[in-house]
């Protein structure tokens, strides 16, 4: 066992400099989307798939060309309007949320508007009016009868 003396001048001494420290912030959007195109597309993938098999096993008798063409074709149709009702589908989605950014900005709008209503200043209006006043001539005889417009004086 060896004995070093922590105050021995003749020591050499190591001076480590800290590593830098880094931070990393990472920002998530949760973009929403609407699945009803692809909700459409599978479907009517489903039917055409459905169809093609119909097609095929309910023949006994071969298939000869001109069958074979009519199914191709058939089944190219059923996934063009696939791909056209998800199109149409994802359109909406997107109409859908332009009317509810619309809809936001309206109301943001509607709050800043009241807002600024309470912020300012009261607007007070003056003006002189005449005062008018108008004495009823005596009543003579009779007893003298006292309502809230008779003038007390």
């Amino acid at each position: 066992m060896t004995y070093t003396d922590p105050n021995d001048p003749n020591r050499t001494t190591v001076v480590v400099d800290p590593a830098p420290v880094y931070t990393e912030t990472t920002e998530t959007v949760v973009v929403r989307e609407s699945n009803t195109g692809w909700w459409i597309a599978g479907i009517l993938g489903g039917l055409v798939i459905i169809a093609v098999m119909f097609i095929l096993f309910s023949r006994r008798e071969p298939q000869t060309d001109d069958q074979i063409l009519a199914a191709e074709v058939a089944a190219a149709e059923a996934e063009a309007q696939a791909q056209q009702a998800a199109v149409a589908g994802q359109i909406a989605g997107a109409q859908a949320s332009v009317e509810v950014a619309r809809a936001n900005a309206a109301r943001a709008d509607a709050e800043a508007r009241a807002a600024a209503a309470r912020a300012a200043e009261p607007v007070v209006i003056e003006r002189e009016v005449p005062v008018i006043v108008e004495r009823p001539a005596p009543a003579t005889g009779g007893t003298a009868v006292v309502t809230p417009t008779t003038p007390q004086g």
